[in-house]
């Protein structure tokens, strides 16, 4: 089992681009279901549809998954099995006959603009990698750009007189992202101070680690939540709520849906539109505060 677990995790990396964030969560959902096979006594070449309904139950009934949790480990190991039968090592792959399970639907978390400034205001600009922490939160906010798709930047991949930037998505799909005049002038001293003093081994990569070395995905991650812990926030923080807040914050000001996609670099605009809901939900707040006769007096 764990032979194939190796070969779909170097399928997932080198033949669909996935990033190693991905590929944990991935690994970490079959190693699960590995576990559970073990434990029941199932090979999971000869798993049938039957035992995979007890998995479900296992999942809900003893780790009191919720169905979003359900719904992606689902989604991990229909993946994994399909792999396996493209590989021939299953004849009969069982998870095609399981449907996922209805999803709570839950709004993107973002942060208010005030909340924003505040942290920005926490990585020491004297330092340079109290610059590299201020530029990675100022970027991510500025672009919308996903975690993989930061650490992976390179210093030829930005366009400083056009304040663009070439990012390579999901898929080996390039597109193009705008950055404003925070960012760039966050860029600016970066580059000119804190990046040189970072970069011990003449590496391209933009955003470095204090061995000079590229920053991982996880290192992000770490800066992020070392953050928010030095302010008064009572919030999780992670590279994909500052991409939240980009895109409410876009359509909160009027910005179309169809740009809204384009800067996100979603495939559909299907997966763009439950930030019409966030955007719904901000309006409704300013209504009921705003408009006189939108509540009644006790």
């Amino acid at each position: 089992m764990i032979e194939q677990l190796k070969k779909y995790k170097d399928y997932l990396r080198y033949e669909k681009n996935y990033s190693d964030y991905t590929i944990d969560s991935y690994n970490s959902d079959i190693l699960e279901y590995f576990e559970y096979l073990n434990r029941e006594g199932l090979k999971y070449n000869k798993v049938e549809y039957s035992d995979l309904r007890f998995y479900l139950m296992y999942l809900k009934e003893e780790m009191n998954d919720n169905n979003s949790s359900i719904d992606r480990k689902l989604s991990a190991l229909r993946g994994f099995y399909n792999f396996l039968a493209s590989e021939e090592i299953v004849e009969n792959n069982a998870f095609l006959l399981l449907s996922g399970l209805k999803k709570e639907k839950k709004l993107p978390r973002y942060f208010e603009y005030n909340e924003l400034e505040e942290l920005f205001k926490v990585p020491d600009m004297r330092t340079p990698l109290g610059q590299r922490n201020r530029l990675i939160l100022e970027m991510l906010y500025a672009t919308g750009l996903r975690v993989g798709e930061l650490v992976s930047l390179k210093t030829s991949n930005i366009d400083l007189s056009r304040k663009l930037i070439l990012v390579l998505g999901k898929g080996n799909k390039e597109r193009e992202v705008i950055y404003g005049e925070y960012c760039d002038e966050v860029l600016h001293l970066y580059l000119h101070d804190g990046y040189n003093r970072l970069n011990k081994n003449n590496t391209t990569y933009l955003f470095l680690n204090s061995n000079g070395e590229q920053i991982t995905e996880r290192g992000v991650r770490f800066i992020l939540d070392q953050i928010i812990k030095k302010t008064s926030l009572n919030k999780s923080i992670s590279p994909h709520v500052l991409r939240h807040s980009f895109a409410t914050h876009l359509l909160n000001e009027g910005c179309d849906l169809l740009t809204v996609q384009k800067l996100l670099g979603h495939e559909s605009i299907s997966a763009t539109q439950i930030y019409t809901h966030v955007s719904t939900e901000r309006l409704k707040e300013v209504y009921y505060h705003s408009f006189p006769r939108a509540k009644k007096d006790d």
